[in-house]
C-alpha cells in the first residue's frame, strides 16, 4: 500500500494570469503559497500530479530543532511556531503537537555530538535535555533494557504528513489563491530577459513571478531554463504498523529504529540514514559534487535499481513544451521500497519495542529525498533568470521547516525583509566543493 494521503478538489478552472505561480504541491510549495496568498497577492499553485502524494506524505513527521545544522536551525524554530499558527489559522488538525522528540543511545561517541550541539543550541535560544543512564532507563522502560545514556528536546514535535499539505492547500483557496492538480508545469515564458508566464499542459498563465518548489524534479525542470542546480536523490523506504501498541512515546529515535506515532493512532516505522542509491542520468552528471557527502555517509547508503533511470525526474534530456513531458507521464514518484530494508526495520522495532511484537503491518512505501552536496536547501533567485526563484533540495528536511521556508519564499518574491537571514541558501554556493561543509544531521 503507498502511503495514506489525504484528497481534496482543485479548483475548477485555470487562471489567465496570477501575480505568482508556485510550482510545485509539496510541503513547501503549498506553505509558500499560503503565505504569498494570505498577503493578498494571487498565486496559482500547480501540481502534476495530488497535493502532498511525493515525500512530503512519505517522511516521518517530525518537526525538529534537535540536531539541526547550524545553517537551518533558526528557520526550524521559527516552524515550530508557524506549524502552531497554521493549525490556529486554518482550524484544521493538521497533527501537530510539540510532544517532544526522545533519543536514546549506547554509543558515547553519539553521546558527546548530541552533547556538543546542546552546548550550541543553548547559544540559539534552544532548549534540549541531555538524559543520564538511570534517566535515559527510565524514560525508555517500554524497551526493557538499559541505556549509556539520551537526549530530550521538549519543544519539538511531530505533525500528520498525510493530512499537512492538503489541509494547507485548502488554506490558499481560502485566502484566494488556486490550486491545480494534474496540471504539469512543462516550462516557463520569458519578455525582455525575466520571467512572463508559465505554460503548463492545460494552457498558459501569464505571471511575473514563479516559486519553482519541485523536490525531486527541480534540477530537470531548471535544467530546461539554463539553470545548473546539482540535485541528486536516494530511495527511503519505511513502513506503518496498525493501532493498537500501548505505552509508547509519540517520537523515539535510536540507531536501530525510529518510531513516531501517526494521526490514526498507529506508528510509522523507519530506520534514519537507511536509503536506496538508484543511479539516473543527473546523479552521474553531478557525481563529483556529492563526492564530500557520499565519502561521510557511504555506510548508510544500499546499491538500488534501475527504478530511479525509469522515473525520469532525474533526466538531462531537454522536452518539448507543446507535447507531454515527463511529469505528465510519471505524475506521482511512487517507488517500489526496498523489502530487505522493511523486513530488517520491522524486526528491530519489535525486537525494540515489544509492545509493537503483535500488531499488523499497515502499509510500507518508499519516496524519493532530494538533495544539495551539503545537504542544505536553496532558496534562491538564479541571476540569469529573474522572477523565478528555486525552492528545492531540502535533503529530507523539508517536512518540518516547511512553514518557515514558505514564509521566507513569500518574503522574498514580495520583497519584503526576510525574517530569517537566507545567504546560506544561494544557489551559487554549489559552484564550490563542499568538503567541511556537509550537514552532520
Amino acid at each position: 500500500m503507498p502511503a495514506p494521503l489525504l484528497a481534496i478538489p482543485s479548483t475548477p478552472d485555470l487562471p489567465e494570469r496570477a501575480d505568482a505561480v508556485v510550482i510545485g504541491g509539496g510541503i513547501i510549495g503549498v506553505c509558500a503559497a499560503y503565505y504569498l496568498a494570505r498577503q493578498g497577492v494571487s498565486v496559482a499553485l500547480l501540481e502534476k500530479g495530488r497535493i502532498g502524494a511525493e515525500q512530503s506524505s512519505r517522511n516521518w513527521g517530525w518537526c525538529r530543532q534537535q540536531n539541526r545544522d547550524a545553517r537551518e536551525l533558526p528557520l526550524s524554530t521559527k516552524s515550530l511556531e508557524l506549524w502552531e499558527e497554521i493549525t490556529a489559522e486554518l482550524g484544521e488538525d493538521l497533527g501537530f503537537r510539540r510532544c517532544g522528540l526522545f533519543y536514546l543511545s549506547d554509543d558515547q561517541a553519539e553521546l558527546d555530538g548530541w552533547a556538543k550541539w546542546r552546548d550550541f543550541a543553548i547559544t540559539q535560544g534552544v532548549t534540549t535535555h541531555m538524559l543520564s543512564a538511570a534517566e535515559a532507563t527510565e524514560r525508555g522502560a517500554m524497551t526493557g533494557k538499559s541505556w549509556l545514556g539520551g537526549v530530550f528536546s521538549p519543544t519539538d514535535g511531530i505533525a500528520d504528513p498525510a493530512r499537512a499539505a492538503p489541509l494547507i492547500a485548502k488554506g490558499v483557496i481560502k485566502h484566494g489563491g488556486s490550486i491545480h492538480q494534474f496540471c504539469a508545469a512543462r516550462g516557463v515564458e520569458t519578455e525582455a530577459g525575466r520571467v512572463s508566464g508559465v505554460i503548463t499542459e492545460k494552457g498558459v498563465i501569464k505571471t511575473s513571478q514563479v516559486v519553482m518548489a519541485g523536490g525531486a524534479w527541480a534540477s530537470s525542470f531548471c535544467r530546461q531554463l539554463g539553470i545548473r542546480f546539482p540535485q541528486a536523490s536516494v530511495r527511503s523506504s519505511i513502513l506503518s504498523v496498525m493501532p493498537g501498541a500501548k505505552g509508547l512515546p509519540d517520537a523515539l529515535h535510536t540507531a536501530e529504529v525510529s518510531v513516531t506515532r501517526r494521526g490514526d493512532g498507529g506508528y510509522t516505522l523507519a530506520t534514519s540514514g537507511r536509503a536506496c542509491l538508484d543511479p539516473t542520468p543527473q546523479q552521474l552528471r553531478f557525481s563529483s559534487h556529492f563526492l564530500p557527502m557520499f565519502a561521510k555517509r557511504w555506510q548508510l547508503l544500499s546499491p538500488g535499481d534501475l527504478q530511479g533511470w525509469q522515473y525520469g525526474h532525474e533526466t538531462r534530456r531537454k522536452w518539448a513544451l507543446d507535447r507531454p513531458t515527463p511529469m505528465e507521464r510519471v505524475r506521482i514518484l511512487d517507488p517500489r521500497p526496498s523489502e530487505r530494508i522493511l523486513r530488517e526495520t520491522l524486526a528491530r522495532a519489535r525486537l525494540l519495542l515489544p509492545a509493537l511484537g503483535s500488531v499488523p503491518v499497515q502499509a510500507g512505501w518508499a519516496g524519493y529525498i532530494d538533495s544539495t552536496p551539503d545537504g542544505v536547501p536553496v532558496i534562491d533567485e538564479p541571476a540569469n533568470l529573474p522572477g523565478f526563484l528555486l525552492a528545492a533540495g531540502f535533503s529530507g528536511h523539508g517536512f518540518g521547516i516547511g512553514p518557515g521556508a514558505g514564509r521566507l519564499i513569500a518574503e522574498m518574491v514580495t520583497g519584503k525583509t526576510p525574517f530569517v537571514e537566507h545567504h546560506q541558501y544561494r544557489l551559487a554556493r554549489l559552484n564550490k566543493g563542499a568538503w567541511g561543509k556537509v550537514s552532520e544531521f
